[in-house]
C-alpha cells in the first residue's frame, strides 16, 4: 500500500466515494418506504415521513398478516417456487449442455440455438397463450404458473456460454474413462458451474416470487392466487371476494401509502433473505462467459 502513487490513491478514494454514494442512493428509497410502512396514516398522508417512522404502528402489517387469505397465498407461492425453480433449473441444464457442444459434435446445434433465440424475440401473444393454457386444462391450477415458462431461454443462453468456457480437456478425460454424457454433466460440468447455477437460481426465484400477472390471468378463483397476485388485488384494485366488511373498515383506517409500503416489504423480504446465501456465487456468476484464470 505504501508503494501506491498519489494519483492511484486519489483514484481509489474518488472511486470509493462514488460507489458509496451510489449505494446510499439505492438504500435510501428502501429505508424511506420501510419508514412509511411503520408510520401512522396521518403521518404518511401529510408527507411527514422521511427516513424514520412517525407515530410507529404495525397496523399495515397486522392487516395483511392476520388474514387467512394471505397465509393461503403464501403457501401457493411456496409451492410455485418449489416446482418452478426445480423445473426451470432442470430444463435449463438439460438444454444448455448439448447446445454448448461444437457444431461437429452436435449436428443440429445451430438450428436449435436459433429456434430458442427466436422465442426470445417473437411470442404468440397473450390471447393464443391463454387459449393453449385453457385447452390443456391448466386453468386454475398451480401448473398454469409453472409450465408455460418451463424453459427460460435467457438463462439457457447464460448457462451454455458458461459451459463453453470450461476446459474441454476435463470432458475428454471423462469420456476416456468411460463416462456417459449424463455422468459427465453431473460429475464434471455441474460442480464447476456453481457460480452460474447460483446466479440463475436467483434470477428464477425472483421471477417466480414477484410475478403477479399470470396468477390473475390464469386463476378463476382468488383462493388460488399466489402472494404477489393477492397483494396486487388488495392494494391496487381490491377484490370483493378477498375482502369482508371488517376488512373494508380496516382499509378505511389504513392509508394506502402505508399499505403499499408494507406489501412491498412483505413481497421482497424472502428474496432479501435468500440473497446473502447466494451472494458468494453471484459475484462470480455475473461475469458469465468472461475469461477465466
Amino acid at each position: 500500500m505504501n508503494d501506491i502513487s498519489w494519483s492511484r490513491r486519489s483514484f481509489l478514494i474518488a472511486n470509493y466515494l462514488f460507489l458509496g454514494g451510489l449505494a446510499v442512493l439505492c438504500i435510501m428509497p428502501m429505508v424511506h418506504v420501510l419508514a412509511i410502512s411503520f408510520s401512522s396514516s396521518t403521518a404518511a398522508e401529510g408527507n411527514m415521513v422521511k427516513l424514520l417512522p412517525v407515530d410507529f404502528t404495525l397496523n399495515a402489517y397486522r392487516f395483511a398478516l392476520t388474514k387467512p387469505e394471505f397465509l393461503n397465498s403464501f403457501t401457493i407461492t411456496a409451492q410455485r417456487m418449489l416446482l418452478g425453480v426445480s423445473m426451470n433449473l432442470l430444463m435449463t441444464i438439460l438444454i444448455a449442455y448439448p447446445l454448448a457442444k461444437e457444431s461437429h459434435a452436435f449436428k443440429w446445434r445451430n438450428f436449435y440455438v436459433w429456434a430458442f433465440v427466436l422465442t426470445m424475440l417473437f411470442g404468440g401473444g397473450l390471447i393464443p397463450t391463454y387459449m393453449i393454457v385453457n385447452m390443456t386444462g391448466l386453468i386454475d391450477s398451480i401448473w398454469a404458473l409453472v409450465l408455460p415458462g418451463a424453459v427460460p431461454v435467457f438463462n439457457v443462453v447464460l448457462l451454455l456460454n458458461f459451459f463453453r468456457t470450461l476446459p474441454k480437456e476435463l470432458e475428454e478425460a471423462a469420456y476416456i474413462d468411460g463416462a456417459s454424457h449424463l455422468r459427465t454433466l453431473w460429475h464434471v460440468y455441474l460442480p464447476l458451474s456453481k457460480p452460474a447455477l447460483a446466479t440463475i437460481t436467483l434470477f428464477i426465484s425472483v421471477g417466480h416470487w414477484n410475478e403477479w400477472f399470470h396468477g390473475i390471468l390464469y386463476m378463476n378463483s382468488p383462493a388460488h392466487y399466489p402472494l404477489s397476485s393477492y397483494l396486487q388485488n388488495m392494494v391496487v384494485m381490491p377484490n370483493s371476494d378477498l375482502l369482508s366488511s371488517t376488512d373494508y373498515e380496516a382499509i378505511a383506517k389504513i392509508n394506502q401509502r402505508t399499505l403499499k409500503a408494507a406489501q412491498i416489504f412483505l413481497a421482497a423480504l424472502p428474496i432479501l433473505l435468500l440473497y446473502p446465501f447466494l451472494q458468494k456465487y453471484f459475484v462470480k456468476g455475473i461475469v458469465l462467459g468472461s475469461v477465466k484464470e
